[in-house]
C-alpha cells in the first residue's frame, strides 16, 4: 500500500513543469527528433539530389524535372504521407495503452491501403504530359515532365510500404533502424543517380529510376529487421485476412490528415505557375524558379517535420497510457524546441542567401533570384517550422479533422483571396500570390495554437482509451467472438 502511494507521488512530481521534468523530456523528444530529422531529410535528399544532377544537364532537363517533381509530390508522395499520418495516432496511442498486438494489424491495414491508391495516382502520372499541355505549359517541357513522372511510379509503390513501415517503428521509438536503412539508400542513390544520368542513355529519367531503386532498397531493408528483430516481437504480427478489418479506422483519420497536409503544397504549386504568367518574358525561366524556391522550403520543412514526428510519439504514447499530464509537458517543450530550430534555421538562410541559388545551377539568373526571394523563403520557413510541429502534436492527439478545417479556412477564406488581390490587382505578379499564402499561413499557425494551447488534455486521455479499447474494432471483435 504504502509503495502504491509513493509510486503515485513520485508520478505527480514528474507531471508538474519544473525544470528537471523540461530536461527529462528534452531527452525523451531529442532522443526522437534528432534520429527522425536525419531520416526525413534522407528521404528528401533523394529527390533533390536528382533534380540537382539533372540541372547540369542543361534548362530544359531542370524545368521539366522541377515541375515533375512538384506535381508528384502534391499528387502522389504528399497524398500517401499524409494518409499514412493516421498511424502516428492509431499506432502510437495503442503502444501507449501496451495493446502491442495492434500495431502490426495497423501497419498491414495501412499498407494495402495506401498501395491500392497508388493505382489510380499511377494513371494520372502517366497522363501528366498531356495534362500539363492542356493547362497551357510549353509542349516540350509537357513532354520530358511527363515522362520524368511515369518513370517515377516504382518510387510511389515503394513509397506506401515504406511510410506504413516507417510510421510503425516510429510509434515504438524505433528510430536508428530507419536512420540506418534510409542513410544506406541515400549512399546508394548517388553512385547509382551519377551512372544513370551521366553514363547511361536514360539520362533525365534515370534520376527518376534511381529513386525508386533507392525507396525499395530501403523497403527491403526494413521488412528484414521488422521480421527478424526481436526489438519487434510483442507487435509482429502475420499478414491475415482479419487485417483488412481495421482498414476503415485508418482511413477515418487519414483524409483529413492528407488534407491538412497537402493543402499548402498544392497552394504553393498554384503559386509557383503564376510565376510563368507574370515574371519574364522567357517560357522556361519563370515557373521553374519559383520550383526551385518551393523546393528549398520543403527540404527545410524535414527538419519540423521530423520534430512534429517526434512530438507526435511523445503525445500518442503518454495520451494512450492515460497520462495526460505528461502529454502536456511534451507539447509544452517539442514547442519550445520548435522555436529554437526555426530561429537558427532561418537566420542560417538568409546569411546564405547569395550562394544558395549555385546549388541548383550554374546560371547567375537563378542565382541572383533566388537571392532575391530567401527573405519570402525564411519567412515560410519559420511558419512551415511551427505549424510542422503543431501538425505533429495534432496526429498525436488524434483531432485530425480540427486541422483540416483550420487548413481549409486558412488558405481559401484568407490566404487565396488576399493572393488574387496582391496578384491581379495590385499586379505583384508570382510574389503577390506568395504573400498571399503566407497570411495564410500565419492564420493557420495562430488557429492551430489556439488549438493546441486550450486543449483538454485529460479529455483527450480518455479519447484515446475509447479510440483504441471501443470503436469500431470493439464492436468488431464483439461481432467476431
Amino acid at each position: 500500500m504504502e509503495e502504491g502511494l509513493l509510486l503515485k507521488e513520485r508520478e505527480e512530481e514528474r507531471n508538474v513543469l519544473t525544470w528537471d521534468v523540461v530536461k527529462e523530456e528534452v531527452k525523451k523528444i531529442g532522443y526522437l527528433a534528432g534520429p527522425m530529422v536525419a531520416v526525413t531529410l534522407s528521404q528528401f535528399l533523394l529527390q533533390l539530389i536528382s533534380m540537382m544532377m539533372v540541372g547540369h544537364l542543361g534548362e530544359l532537363a531542370l524545368s521539366s524535372a522541377a515541375i515533375a517533381t512538384s506535381l508528384t509530390s502534391v499528387t502522389g508522395f504528399s497524398f500517401l504521407l499524409g494518409m499514412a499520418g493516421a498511424l502516428e495516432t492509431l499506432c502510437g496511442q495503442a503502444y501507449g495503452a501496451q495493446q502491442y498486438e495492434k500495431l502490426g494489424n495497423y501497419m498491414y491495414s495501412a499498407a494495402i491501403c495506401l498501395i491500392l491508391l497508388c493505382i489510380p495516382l499511377s494513371i494520372i502520372w502517366v497522363n501528366m504530359g498531356k495534362l500539363l499541355t492542356f493547362i497551357g505549359q510549353d509542349p516540350l517541357i509537357s513532354l520530358e515532365a511527363g515522362k520524368y513522372a511515369a518513370w517515377l511510379i516504382p518510387a510511389l509503390f515503394a513509397y506506401a510500404t515504406l511510410q506504413s513501415q516507417m510510421r510503425y517503428l516510429q510509434s515504438q521509438s524505433l528510430i536508428l533502424p530507419m536512420l540506418l536503412s534510409s542513410f544506406a539508400a541515400l549512399c546508394i542513390h548517388i553512385p547509382v543517380c551519377w551512372f544513370l544520368v551521366y553514363k547511361s542513355a536514360l539520362r533525365t529519367v534515370g534520376a527518376a529510376l534511381s529513386i525508386g531503386i533507392a525507396y525499395w532498397l530501403n523497403v527491403i531493408i526494413l521488412a528484414l529487421y521488422i521480421k527478424y528483430s526481436s526489438s519487434c516481437e510483442k507487435t509482429r504480427v502475420s499478414l491475415s485476412k482479419g487485417d483488412s478489418k481495421v482498414s476503415a479506422r485508418v482511413l477515418r483519420l487519414a483524409v483529413p490528415d492528407y488534407n491538412g497536409l497537402v493543402e499548402t503544397s498544392v497552394l504553393s504549386v498554384w503559386t509557383s505557375s503564376g510565376f510563368s504568367l507574370h515574371e519574364t518574358p522567357c517560357a522556361h525561366t519563370p515557373f521553374r524558379l519559383g520550383v526551385l524556391c518551393l523546393t528549398t522550403i520543403s527540404f527545410l520543412y524535414a527538419i519540423p517535420f521530423g520534430v512534429g514526428a517526434a512530438a507526435s510519439t511523445r503525445v500518442a504514447n503518454e495520451l494512450g497510457a492515460g497520462k495526460p499530464k505528461a502529454a502536456r509537458v511534451a507539447v509544452f517543450v517539442v514547442m519550445l524546441l520548435a522555436a529554437t530550430e526555426t530561429t537558427i534555421v532561418s537566420s542560417s538562410l538568409f546569411l546564405s542567401r547569395h550562394i544558395l541559388g549555385y546549388a541548383y545551377s550554374n546560371e547567375k539568373e537563378v542565382a541572383d533570384y533566388v537571392t532575391a526571394m530567401v527573405p519570402l523563403i525564411c519567412i515560410s520557413v519559420i511558419l512551415d517550422s511551427l505549424q510542422g510541429t503543431l501538425s505533429g502534436i495534432a496526429r498525436g492527439t488524434g483531432w485530425q479533422h480540427l486541422g483540416a478545417y483550420v487548413n481549409l479556412g486558412a488558405f481559401y477564406l484568407v490566404g487565396i483571396p488576399i493572393a488574387v488581390l496582391l496578384s491581379f490587382r495590385q499586379h505583384l505578379g508570382g510574389r503577390g500570390l506568395w504573400i498571399g499564402i503566407l497570411m495564410g499561413s500565419v492564420v493557420q499557425v495562430t488557429l492551430l495554437s489556439l488549438i493546441t494551447g486550450l486543449t483538454n488534455w485529460q479529455q483527450q486521455a480518455m479519447k484515446a482509451k475509447e479510440r483504441i479499447s471501443g470503436g469500431i474494432l470493439s464492436k468488431e471483435n464483439e461481432e467476431e467472438e
